[in-house]
């Protein structure tokens, strides 16, 4: 199975995690298919950066996200859409 998870790269007390397509079987730092973007913990506010294409591409060939991922996801979803909204409006 095909998951989009977390995948950390940051140093010791100074976490950084890049968003990657990866088998469920392989470790959580190991090979990876594709990677699509990456989340910041320790900045404020804007930490998630995603290719909301790549996501619709992998999920449409069966990839399931991770609890986290899924909500990162839906929460730039969220975001995006306010942004059309209000460009349409002005």
């Amino acid at each position: 199975m095909v998951r989009i998870r977390l995948k950390r790269v940051g140093a010791k007390n100074k976490p950084f995690y890049r968003i990657v397509v990866a088998d469920s079987r392989s470790r959580r730092d190991g090979k990876c298919l594709d990677e699509i973007g990456t989340y910041n913990p320790l900045q404020k506010g804007e930490n998630v950066t995603l290719d909301l294409q790549k996501v619709d591409l992998w999920l449409s060939r069966g990839a399931q996200p991770t609890e986290t991922v899924a909500s990162f996801i839906r929460r730039l979803r969220r975001t995006a859409a306010a942004g059309t909204q209000a460009a349409a409006q002005a």
